[in-house]
């Protein structure tokens, strides 16, 4: 008798432990879909191609002080109420809802374009041409500060689809960090030296003065370039210059070619025409300016 309850309580025991194992097993299973990331629209095979983040244009390529270049294929993030926002020196910043939801969103708050500059020094980042923002791209300046460690401790829109981030840093602590002169070449620098000795001459106005340092800006690749539509507009005026100088040496022959014929046809007809007292005439001012150039008082004797 004791024989068989013992059989019982350990049939009993392998139940229960089976059933135990079964329902762990399938909590386990509904807790792994439920804690599965949030890809934020990144890389999920389940959303659709135009729901992912999708740049307008690649990044710029990296300038500025060199010290700074350190912070590029880096990215700092700060969340702030139910967004998380990620910023990649010289590369882009982007905004993620941290929800669960399966329509979550995700959005490019601008891409590295250029920096903004002023008396001499790197002021702010200027990430530019983010998505779509009614009608125009978002975009956003990032501020520079010093701290002692390296981190996004900022952001705000000032105005619509214009975000400002402050990012904190050691390498902007030192008080020539941000000097955009050490950052030329030395064929940069020397005109720069050049432009600020016209201005100081006053050769030069303020607006000549702004965009002789904003060509120097971009050849040094700080700015964005202007020069696509500068270059149209250069190349239409050279055609129209090389179409008028094409024009007059075809006028030119045309007007020779009949002088040409028409004095043919004269001589065909003795009729006499006098161009050789023009000539003589011609060879006499020409004697009479070299003798000026050579120091002379400029008068001679008439014939």
């Amino acid at each position: 008798m004791w024989s068989l309850n013992s059989r019982i309580c350990r049939l009993l025991r392998t139940w229960l432990i089976c059933v135990l194992l079964y329902f762990s097993l399938g909590q386990a299973g509904k807790m792994k879909i439920v804690e599965e990331p949030n890809t934020f629209g990144l890389n999920n095979p389940f959303m659709a191609q135009g729901n992912r983040l999708q740049p307008k244009v690649s990044p710029a390529p990296v300038s500025g002080p060199e010290h700074l270049h350190r912070l590029a294929g880096k990215c700092f993030s700060l969340t702030e109420s139910m967004y998380k926002y990620e910023f990649c020196p010289f590369h882009n910043v982007t905004q993620h809802e941290q929800s669960f939801r399966w329509n979550a969103y995700s959005g490019i708050l601008g891409i590295w374009q250029e920096w903004e500059m002023a008396n001499n020094t790197f002021t702010g980042m200027w990430m530019r041409d983010g998505d779509t923002c009614g009608t125009r791209n978002r975009e956003t300046k990032v501020l520079l500060v010093c701290s002692n460690s390296s981190k996004l401790v900022q952001v705000s829109e000032p105005s619509t689809c214009v975000y400002s981030l402050t990012f904190e840093t050691p390498l902007v602590c030192h008080p020539h960090s941000l000097l955009v002169y050490p950052t030329l070449n030395e064929k940069l620098q020397t005109e720069w030296n050049e432009v600020e000795q016209a201005r100081y001459e006053g050769l030069i106005t303020e607006q000549g003065y702004n965009n002789l340092l904003r060509d120097i800006f971009e050849e040094a690749g700080l700015l964005k370039s202007s020069k696509v539509a500068e270059t149209v507009a250069e190349a239409e005026a050279d055609s129209e210059k090389l179409n008028s100088l094409q024009k007059c040496q075809a006028d030119y022959q045309k007007q020779s070619e009949e002088i040409a014929r028409l004095r043919a046809l004269l001589a065909q007809n003795n009729i006499p025409f006098e161009s050789q007292p023009n000539e003589d005439k011609g060879a006499a001012t020409v004697a009479a300016k070299e003798q000026r150039l050579r120091g002379d008082t400029g008068l001679f004797d008439q014939p």
